[in-house]
């Protein structure tokens, strides 16, 4: 057995999520969110290299060597599938491994609100899922194909890189696509997906203008697309899209925007305080008629009362949620605290908790 696959099993035996191996330090395995080493020695770069090499294919290595820096999947019969990221840094040579569950949650599975089963019940516009490296988007996103998949009769096309969660068939006819793999780029890649009759794409990561144009026009014209930003908070998400378009189109983005948008679910996270493990806390903006005028006139500052007042339709604000679980004693107040948007409502729980 190769040594990384004994890193590797017991990360997922201790219920982590990722794995560090990094050139002059023991291996590290993420464990509710946070790096813990694993008892071993430190791994020089060359040994790191020579353990990668083990199963690392020619053209993997050949992308390594061109671009300093490869993503791929690994599978390992038995334990489960990890997206890799195999980078170099000042001191040689470092590898990230996410794990990657082999069976696709529910909606229900990951305790997220039946709002987001509603929202891809429509048969067209634009679902973000948002959050920083780590909060879960890639799985949410899943789970709502998922949902996709069972209850609708279309073509679904992922667009991702690497293919994380591996989608059976359904109700839907669903075909896979990574990047590198089956496409040069997430732009090129949902360009010929608009010719593919998709009924709905995923667009695993919206990183560019012009994979975000083409998804914008897909969402206006009939496709319903899914995408993902690394931003905190759903208002910022929506400025975010509409600030990577020149200044000269932005008004015209914010009307295509205000008509082909959905729902915003901006996520983070959370540990619990029995530290059990974490749970997803989702923000969550549906684009009313209120929402949809904001974001036409610019006025998105505006959006958080919106969601304040929402509550009744499914919105639900980050802050509220936080503040919702601290009461439940589900998380603690410093927690909450560092995943606040606002943290000024959760300065009190730093002064309670340090009391204690």
């Amino acid at each position: 057995m190769s040594r990384i696959n004994t890193f590797l099993e017991l990360v997922v035996r201790q219920g982590g999520s990722d794995l560090h191996v990094v050139s002059g330090l023991t291996p590290r395995a993420r464990i509710l969110g946070t790096l813990e080493p694993i008892r071993f020695r430190e791994l020089s770069s060359e040994e790191i290299q020579r353990i990668l090499s083990e199963f690392m294919t020619e053209d993997q290595r050949r992308k390594y060597s061109e671009d300093k820096h490869v993503d791929f999947c690994y599978i390992v019969d038995g334990l489960g599938r990890f997206r890799v990221n195999v980078y170099r840094h000042m001191r040689g040579i470092a590898a990230a491994f996410r794990v990657i569950p082999t069976q696709v949650p529910t909606i229900q599975d990951l305790g997220l609100p039946p709002v987001l089963a509603n929202s891809v019940s429509t048969r067209h516009g634009l679902t973000l899922v948002t959050g920083p490296t780590g909060s879960g988007k890639s799985t949410t996103l899943a789970a709502m194909v998922d949902h996709i998949n069972a209850t609708q009769k279309g073509h679904i096309i992922t667009i991702e890189d690497p293919i994380e969660f591996i989608h059976e068939y359904q109700s839907s006819v669903i075909t896979q696509r990574e990047v590198g793999a089956h496409a040069e780029s997430f732009a090129e890649a949902l360009k010929h997906a608009l010719r593919e009759d998709p009924d709905v794409v995923l667009v695993g990561e919206m990183r560019d203008l012009e994979t975000i144009q083409l998804a914008l026009t897909a969402a206006e014209t009939g496709v319903m697309v899914l995408g993902t930003l690394h931003t905190n908070g759903a208002v910022r998400s929506i400025e975010r899209l509409i600030s990577v378009f020149p200044a000269r189109v932005q008004e015209q983005v914010r009307s295509v925007l205000a008509e082909s948008l959905r729902i915003v679910v901006s996520q983070q996270l959370v540990r619990k305080a029995d530290g059990s493990g974490r749970i997803a806390v989702p923000e969550i903006l549906i684009n009313n008629q209120s929402c949809a005028s904001m974001i036409r006139s610019g006025k998105t500052h505006q959006l958080p009362s919106v969601i304040q007042a929402g509550a009744r339709v499914g919105m639900q604000s980050l802050d509220a949620q936080l503040e919702e679980l601290v009461r439940k004693e589900v998380i603690g107040g410093e927690e909450a605290y560092e995943r606040a948007i606002d943290k000024t409502k959760f300065e009190r729980y730093l002064v309670e908790e340090a009391a204690v």
